[in-house]
């Protein structure tokens, strides 16, 4: 895992930006796939490795050039689109990468943006589940 650990402490302290209504079960976005109910959602990696299925690979949020490349990608998005960003290296409410892409995308305008519930880490709440992953 590559992080600086200033962050990941920084991370643990700061409150969670986001509500209970904008936490999606892995379960629940698992089956959105699996049914092919994804065409209006965008999903995005932004840690060490697009696992989940049909996720866009944007690398470590907590790096100014990897979020600056989520915020390209999305300029001309509109502001309506369901977005979902995750890392999975460790628990969600401690990550240094969520919260600097879930706050971009909510400072930019965009008003569905979502986290994927990685209470843990993705293996073990992902890839241990048998989820739908990225070849």
């Amino acid at each position: 895992m590559i992080m600086c650990f200033g962050s990941f402490l920084k991370a643990q302290t700061q409150p969670v930006p986001w509500t209970e209504a904008q936490v999606v079960a892995p379960d629940i976005l698992a089956a959105k796939i699996v049914k092919k109910q994804t065409q209006n959602i965008l999903i995005f990696s932004v840690g060490p490795s697009a696992v989940v299925k049909g996720s866009v690979d944007m690398g470590m949020a907590n790096d100014p050039q990897n979020l600056e490349k989520l915020k390209d990608y999305v300029r001309k998005l509109d502001k309506n689109k369901e977005i979902i960003v995750y890392c999975g290296c460790c628990p969600y409410d401690r990550c240094p990468n969520i919260r600097p892409a879930f706050n971009a995308l909510v400072e930019m305008g965009f008003k569905n943006v979502k986290i994927l519930d990685i209470p843990k880490n993705v293996k073990t709440n992902w890839i241990d589940h048998d989820y739908p992953t990225n070849d």
